[in-house]
């Protein structure tokens, strides 16, 4: 121990001799762990936006959509070929199941919203008024849409807080005024609360413009349905509300021609496109790991043909080819280990600044992946010129200049 302690000790002085040269050696192994890390970081960050997203909209919410979206746990290549839509008929079906609390129809489409000159690209949803208790949304300005202003066919619309700031300049101020969509002219009722959402190629929910469905009609003459929502009773299995509409959808529709679907399914297949594109993000990451640990192994080769006679002194005076092996292994090692813990200090200062806008963090076991695969790529990239200096002849190395 205590001449490990020696070694290691000798490695440092030796660093801090050559500040230069070690922070460059070590350069490759700071961004490799810096990419690797902050990479994870995001990696963990994005599953708990997408999970609190999630979970603000419910646990108990069924969507039923065209075709089989899902396949093994992940999103189907042809769920979108089918060609059937959800009309009234389907509506009607549903509401008979006993599970449901509420059938919510959803027409959507992207649109363009106009204030005067202004004009801004949004999201039309249009449903009916439950959609705002099924998703939790509550009104920040103003109100919300009733079932009296979807029988009337009211030219009244519910917006985000974003597309307000945007057409308006606050909040506040978009409250009874009017906007265009193709033409039509609609009044702002309210303007909800922030959800969030936008990042990552998800829907800006806070760019959504809510309307009735029975209004929207103007922009789906055939009266057809993107999806319909179905939010369970409190106290029923998530499970046997399932199959409950799936079994009403049965008796008109195929199987394939249907998907039913629930939060946590939705949640997983989102999670694991997410987790495959962050681990080959990772993984091209980790190549500068490689790069690194042969900068490290080139200069190690250096600096054994620079103390070549060190070496055959150090032999000369009885240290074996094992104490030679172990001094330039550990100096390999440190030098990696230390680029290690530069590129987890700089990766905890970025994921500090960027948690004011994204849910990034650090886990313990990416401290422990960046420090063990540093201390590896130490040994593996170092033992190749750390077993050339052990086997130089003292002889030769004593009378070499």
């Amino acid at each position: 121990m205590n001449h490990f302690t020696f070694v290691l000790k000798s490695a440092i002085e030796d660093f801090s001799r050559n500040k230069g040269r070690t922070f460059l050696t070590s350069l490759g192994i700071v961004i490799g762990v810096l990419s690797v890390v902050i990479l994870i970081a995001f990696g963990l960050g994005l599953r708990k936006y997408i999970n609190d997203q999630f979970q603000s909209l419910g646990s108990n919410l069924i969507r039923v959509v065209p075709g089989q979206i899902l396949r093994s746990g992940g999103f189907s290549s042809t769920g979108s070929m089918t060609t059937i839509r959800f009309d009234f008929r389907d509506i009607l079906k549903l509401e008979r199941v006993k599970s449901a609390e509420f059938v919510i129809p959803i027409v959507t489409r992207s649109i363009t919203v106009s204030m005067g000159k202004g004009t801004e690209p949004a999201t039309l949803y249009a449903s009916t008024a439950d959609i705002f208790l099924a998703l939790n949304l509550k009104a920040q300005h103003g109100g919300i849409f009733t079932k009296n202003d979807v029988d009337k066919r009211s030219k009244i619309a519910v917006i985000g807080p974003k597309i307000a700031v945007k057409l308006f300049g606050n909040e506040d101020a978009a409250i009874g005024k009017n906007i265009k969509i193709d033409s039509q002219t609609f009044k702002i009722e309210g303007v909800l609360e922030a959800k969030g959402g936008g990042g990552f190629g998800g829907p800006d929910l806070d760019s959504f413009i809510y309307m009735p469905h029975t209004t929207a009609q103007v922009f789906n003459p055939d009266k057809k349905f993107y999806a319909i929502i179905v939010k369970s009773k409190s106290d029923i299995n998530i499970e046997t509300a399932k199959q409950e509409v799936k079994t009403a959808m049965l008796k008109r529709y195929k199987e394939d021609d249907f998907s039913v679907i629930d939060q946590a399914e939705l949640l997983g297949a989102i999670e694991s496109i997410f987790g495959v594109m962050n681990t080959v993000l990772v993984a091209i990451a980790a190549v500068s790991l490689v790069v690194g640990g042969i900068g490290i192994m080139n200069i190690m080769y250096v600096t054994v043909t620079e103390r070549i006679k060190e070496i055959g002194i150090r032999r000369a005076l009885g240290a074996r080819t094992s104490d030679i092996l172990l001094q330039f292994l550990v100096e390999s090692v440190a030098l990696s280990v230390l680029g290690g813990l530069m590129g987890l200090g700089f990766a905890y200062l970025i994921v500090f600044f960027i948690q004011n806008f994204f849910p990034a963090y650090i886990d313990l076991n990416s401290v422990v992946l960046a420090l063990g695969v540093s201390s590896v790529i130490g040994i593996v990239f170092g033992v190749f010129p750390a077993k050339k200096a052990a086997n130089l002849s003292p002889i030769d190395a004593i009378r070499s200049e």
